[in-house]
């Protein structure tokens, strides 16, 4: 899940990146602000968010290895319906998808996570010739990596571990290879202002030139059902909302307390999504690089927002992007949607 979004365009695609010791594409552009010093990206935003009004901070900071875990679990639980209502309908409809990708195709993952979808994908396609999922989180990706080599072995998969947010440049495509089709699954769109989506959809419609993009998107419904997908009865959301904390303290020396934070999502609805927030629950002082920050009793730090989508709202959105929208597949509920979208020549 992501907030922060570069408005610049994808790079034209040069050369191959060099390949790391742990078997990454690493993009040279990129390397301190994503690699080499992730802690020093860390701290920036969090001192921006510290100083701003009213503070807010990009959702991609919820993803090291414990985030990572913890947004596994979230995607398991009874109220979280969003994980298996997409699942379902990859599964029933991916045939047809496979039909339209083509033979031979390379499959780009933005924000792949546990890989867990995009098998149902692999399965399906006749002889896929690489995968190449992209996620923040590296140590994640890595073992997700290689539990899918491991699984198809005459796959090519390549890892690129960056921020897809920023301007991304991807391998060149391989010899013989069928058309690029991006994956974007799990609503991860809606975690974007509108702005930002629209931004990101340019660029993937650039980088997926004569491709298309695959990509799942929750839907608006009835806020009941929403409300309980983000306040699970065990409470899970709460402890990834709260590690954002725990990761702040640990990776830039910042003292949160936990105890004083609690767990705050709601549905926005003029907004059409669901806030998340971390909200103190006293006055307080929190001290960060050597400075100190007061957070007032029920003040809070925004930390993601997840807009839900019309079929219309998403097919107009895809348009001014550059995309030509194609076949919607849903469930019989209409809670989630799955879009072809189309990538101009």
């Amino acid at each position: 899940m992501l907030d922060l979004t570069s408005t610049a365009g994808f790079p034209s695609r040069r050369h191959v990146p060099p390949r790391n010791d742990a078997g990454f594409v690493s993009l040279p552009e990129r390397r301190e602000a994503t690699v080499a010093a992730p802690h020093a990206a860390f701290l920036r935003e969090m001192l921006a968010a510290l100083d701003g009004r009213p503070r807010a901070i990009s959702p991609k900071w919820f993803y090291d290895a414990a985030g990572s875990a913890l947004f596994d679990d979230i995607c398991g639980l009874p109220e979280y319906y969003p994980t298996r209502t997409e699942t379902a309908i990859l599964t029933r409809h991916a045939g047809e998808i496979a039909q339209l990708i083509g033979p031979h195709a390379e499959i780009v993952e933005f924000g792949a996570g546990s890989l867990a979808k995009v098998r149902l994908l692999l399965d399906a396609l006749e002889q896929p010739r690489r995968f190449v999922p992209i996620d923040i989180s590296g140590e994640h990706l890595q073992a997700a990596a290689q539990a899918l080599r491991a699984d198809y072995a005459g796959l090519q998969v390549t890892p690129v571990v960056a921020d897809y947010t920023l301007p991304l440049q991807l391998p060149e495509a391989l010899p013989g290879s069928g058309r690029r089709v991006g994956f974007f699954p799990g609503s991860t769109l809606g975690n974007f202002t509108p702005p930002e989506a629209l931004a990101f959809l340019r660029r993937a419609a650039a980088v997926l030139r004569g491709g298309a993009l695959l990509i799942g998107v929750d839907l608006v419904k009835d806020p009941a059902v929403l409300h309980a997908a983000y306040n699970d009865a065990q409470g899970v959301t709460a402890a990834f909302n709260r590690n954002l904390l725990v990761r702040a303290n640990r990776e830039l020396g910042s003292d949160f307390d936990l105890s004083r934070f609690a767990h705050s999502a709601f549905y926005n609805a003029p907004m059409q999504r669901i806030e998340m927030h971390l909200l103190s629950l006293t006055r307080q002082s929190v001290r960060l690089a050597g400075r100190h920050f007061r957070f007032d009793e029920g003040e809070t730090l925004h930390t993601e927002h997840s807009h839900k989508f019309t079929h219309d709202r998403l097919r107009a959105l895809a348009r001014q992007a550059g995309f030509e929208p194609g076949p919607v597949w849903t469930d019989p509920r209409g809670w989630f949607a799955v879009h072809w979208l189309a990538a101009p020549a």
